[in-house]
């Protein structure tokens, strides 16, 4: 597999003869187009070959019978694990804790974390993701890696990069990944001290999770408050950083919405007050919320056997109490024109980094979008939902060269993103990208 590569200067290049699968809702192909990429990585001409001015020192790269399309972007990604099964929180005595604590927060912990999360980036990157977003880490870890990236130090995906999610006492990811804070006075100190440490993105906790759970009906029972959050979401929008909720019920999803959160991720069955505040939200940031419904990381919980899984009876019992709510609510988002994203929450249980073309096969399959929709909210959409619209997301003019190179259309087979040809990230070409895959979880997640 290609690792993340340090400093190299870019080329400016052309691929040529190429069909631009363009990442619209209707699954528009432009045929024999050129497309120019510039020495400062941005594309600087996109038309018909025959058209094309192509400058003297320009690499050629012929892509007849291929298909050029934006990059994916995947907007809820976990960098600490690699999506072997995580076993629950339920036999974690606080000794235990304390002990595991003090080892991933200590010198060689942080060692050992920042190599973990290089190799997770990279295997993303080759998979075809050329944006990502963190939605809870051990600490500040991806935030380095994102600064060396936008310095030029590695070729990588562009990042945003929350740190520790925000989190009740005890509550969902506390104390491995999140800060924990009881009060909105607390809530908000917490925020700005993520923001001290250079995150450009937020998580918080709105209800309990399945992983973590300790016991049945954990996964979605109400925990941070919407004052809480509401002080989160005012410190971090002042700031011009988008938030982003933990929800697996109606009650937490409607109080996060309330509280103005940017995204919802997970979801529940919608009403029409949620619905209305996912359109129209007027204390969110840009006027509107999305939805990442993640059903990569419901799904296999409750389609595969549990002893397949390696799962408790406790995170069995919880998966079941909340993925047809994740389900139905990215139905009804689908339905009612809410702004979906795809983000598949890497690193959980049965949810490889290498998977994000899952996300997509799944909203055809059990969300009715087409193909081509499915393929336009992972491009397009989820670049407008997370704040890159103006330089990522699609093949046009003056924005960053994020693309992949594909067998087939994405419009009409998603699968094909499984298998990129070739990766192009901010200009910089990953040539024969690939990952090193797990054999028996990709043979469980193909049997559903």
């Amino acid at each position: 597999m290609g690792r993340l590569q340090g400093r190299k200067e870019r080329e400016p290049f052309v691929l040529e003869h190429a069909s631009i699968a363009t990442g619209d809702e209707q699954g528009t192909v432009q045929k024999d187009m050129s497309v120019l990429v510039s020495a400062d990585g941005r594309i600087e001409q996109v038309c018909p070959t025959p058209l094309a001015y192509v400058p003297s020192g320009y690499h050629r790269i012929n892509a007849t019978g291929k298909f050029v399309a934006p990059g994916l972007i995947n907007a809820h990604t976990h960098l600490f694990a690699d999506g072997k099964p995580l076993s629950g929180g339920t036999d974690l005595s606080p000794r235990v804790v304390d002990a595991a604590l003090k080892v991933v927060h200590s010198p060689a912990g942080k060692v050992l974390m920042d190599a973990r999360i290089k190799g997770n980036v990279s295997t993303l990157l080759n998979s075809g993701v050329t944006t990502i977003r963190t939605l809870g880490d051990v600490g500040y870890e991806a935030v380095r890696l994102r600064d060396k990236i936008d310095a030029d130090e590695l070729t990588g995906p562009r990042m945003l990069a929350a740190g520790p999610l925000l989190a009740i006492p005890g509550g969902h990811g506390d104390p491995f990944i999140a800060l924990s804070c009881s009060s909105p006075e607390e809530a908000r100190r917490r925020t700005r001290e993520n923001l001290d440490h250079g995150v450009n993105a937020i998580k918080v906790a709105a209800t309990g999770g399945v992983t973590d759970a300790t016991k049945l009906g954990e996964a979605g029972s109400p925990q941070m408050t919407e004052e809480e959050m509401a002080a989160v979401c005012d410190e971090a929008h002042e700031f011009g950083v988008l938030v982003a909720a933990h929800a697996q019920s109606p009650e937490g999803v409607k109080a996060a919405l309330k509280a103005g959160v940017d995204t919802i991720e997970h979801g529940s069955a919608l009403d029409d007050e949620m619905i209305g505040l996912f359109l129209d939200n007027p204390r969110s940031l840009r006027g509107f919320s999305a939805l990442d419904p993640t059903l990569s990381a419901g799904l296999p919980l409750v389609k595969i056997s549990q002893q397949e899984l390696g799962i408790s009876d406790i995170v069995r019992g919880n998966s079941e109490l909340v993925v047809d709510g994740m389900v139905k609510s990215a139905k009804q988002a689908h339905e009612n024109g809410i702004a979906v994203g795809v983000g598949t929450d890497t690193g959980m249980t049965f949810v490889p980094q290498y998977g994000t073309w899952r996300e997509l096969d799944y909203l055809v399959r059990y969300a009715d979008f087409t193909p081509a929709q499915a393929f336009h909210v992972a491009t397009q959409v989820n670049a407008r939902n997370l704040g890159f619209d103006n330089v990522t997301g699609s093949v046009d003019t003056g924005k960053d060269a994020d693309l992949i190179v594909l067998d087939e259309d994405p419009a009409k087979n998603v699968r094909t993103l499984a298998d990129p040809k070739l990766v192009i990230v901010r200009g910089k070409p990953v040539w024969r990208p690939k990952v090193k895959h797990f054999e028996e979880i990709d043979r469980l997640l193909d049997s559903f």
